[in-house]
């Protein structure tokens, strides 16, 4: 049995197969080791995969594949694959950036742009193999350009600083409770803020129409673009995403690609099925 994990900041997939068709998948809260502490990580796997997993899957584990956000330098891989040991102690364990699984998941064994499209945003140049090239993602406060704590972070500002119409900041101030010391309270003083300003992002899907929103977008896009995806150098490759919020802004992804002068390739919500797929046709 193969474990194939997928871990962002807000969820993590765990899938459990022999054969791209058997596979049995369980999702968790979000797992980032450069934000939570190694007994919180050990607590989420105990309590949210270990208890709703069955004891033949979890004993049957003789390879596991975890991508991870966080997961940028050798001592962090260490420390994660560290903490699995302690749960799969029998399997062979590897452990490896998010960006890495995203690519193999989008490219498979052949050239391309990958990029990463959630709560935070990357992307990379693959060779087929590994990834040769990277602009630095940076994170939420210096980078995620495009990502949903971007969206977010971008959205609040407007609201807060009437650049959105009154009617939508008013609707967005109710519906969520909000009001600014709240919101200065949340990004500035509580944990993880990033998954708190990207939770808003199903309200801006909901208005991504407004004219307001739209150019937000299509801003917020075009940055990512220009700032990342522009400097791999290679306009005649098609640029793949992964994530769940390049599964609902396919569109506006699409229409900012298509004014740069650049073509979108496939776009997943999720990199499951690809690393499945990939790790199948390895064997």
């Amino acid at each position: 049995m193969k474990l194939v994990v997928d871990s962002g900041s807000t969820k993590t997939d765990w899938g459990f197969f022999n054969t791209e068709y058997d596979l049995k998948a369980i999702k968790t809260q979000g797992i980032n080791p450069c934000h939570q502490s190694i007994d919180a990580i050990r607590t989420i796997i105990n309590s949210e995969l270990i208890s709703n997993a069955s004891a033949d899957d979890i004993n049957s584990v003789t390879e596991l594949f975890y991508y991870g956000a966080g997961c940028a330098t050798p001592s962090i891989c260490a420390q994660m694959a560290g903490i699995l040991k302690e749960f799969f102690p029998d399997a062979a364990i590897a452990v490896d950036s998010d960006m890495l699984g995203a690519a193999r998941a989008l490219c498979g064994h052949a050239e391309g742009v990958a990029c990463v499209l959630g709560t935070g945003s990357n992307s990379c140049m693959y060779n087929g193999v590994e990834i040769v090239d990277q602009v630095p993602s940076l994170g939420y406060i210096l980078g995620d350009e495009g990502s949903g704590a971007a969206l977010g972070r971008r959205f609040i500002g407007d609201c807060l600083k009437r650049q959105m119409p009154d009617a939508v900041s008013k609707e967005f101030m109710e519906r969520y409770s909000l009001d600014k010391d709240i919101i200065i309270e949340n990004v500035y003083r509580q944990p993880l803020p990033n998954r708190y300003i990207a939770g808003f992002v199903p309200f801006i899907h909901e208005k991504r129409t407004v004219p307001e929103v739209h150019k937000m977008l299509i801003q917020c896009f075009s940055e990512f673009f220009t700032r990342n995806v522009i400097n791999y150098h290679k306009p005649w490759l098609p640029v793949h995403f992964v994530g769940s919020l390049a599964g609902i802004f396919a569109d506006e992804l699409k229409e900012t690609a298509d004014s740069l002068g650049m073509t979108i390739g496939k776009i997943m919500a999720s990199p499951m099925s690809g690393l499945v797929e990939y790790y199948c046709q390895q064997s």
